[in-house]
């Protein structure tokens, strides 16, 4: 018997985070090929969103974005961003999954930020720019990420992504229980 296909659209092109989809969907659903495709879809907030709410917002808007310029089974967007809670700032990400017939928020774990990283956020950097200066790596946002960086590698930020769709996809998986 052969596996049933699906298409994803990606609301970034950003290696991480298509890779993130891909491994998480192939886990979660392993009757199915994925075919996973990262398009340039715009999140409408900040290249660096500064708060929660705003960075639930640009995953919110790739998806959109994405909803109504390609034709796929699955739409994703993965919107990485800070906030200050009152335990100190820490960044995470927001997920956005929409099957076109249910839309499903998740959210990864937070990383405790240092304060000098914050403060440099805070002045309009972005936080993988900040991350490259003070560890002197390139590019680290398409790579490890913060999360490696302050983890010493126990994890990166594409795991941390597969982690968040992967209890983002719970209710599709489980439809009787979340009436999906």
């Amino acid at each position: 018997m052969s596996k049933k296909s699906q298409k994803i659209i990606i609301g970034s092109k950003n290696p991480v985070k298509i890779n993130a989809v891909k491994n998480a969907f192939s886990a979660m659903f392993p009757d199915v090929v994925f075919s996973c495709e990262g398009v340039s879809a715009p999140s409408g907030v900040a290249d660096q969103p500064m708060t929660a709410e705003e960075t639930l917002l640009g995953a919110e808007n790739r998806v959109s974005y994405a909803k109504k310029h390609f034709q796929a089974d699955w739409y994703v967007a993965i919107e990485g961003g800070v906030d200050n809670f009152k335990y100190g700032p820490a960044t995470f990400a927001y997920i956005v999954i929409d099957n076109k017939q249910h839309v499903q928020i998740g959210r990864s774990s937070n990383l405790p930020m240092p304060k000098v990283v914050y403060q440099a956020l805070c002045e309009g950097e972005e936080l993988g720019h900040v991350m490259d200066r003070l560890f002197n790596t390139e590019n680290v946002k398409q790579k490890g990420g913060a999360m490696a960086l302050l983890t010493n590698n126990l994890v990166t930020r594409e795991s941390v992504y597969t982690m968040a769709i992967t209890t983002a996809l719970a209710p599709f998986v489980n439809q009787q229980l979340f009436n999906v």
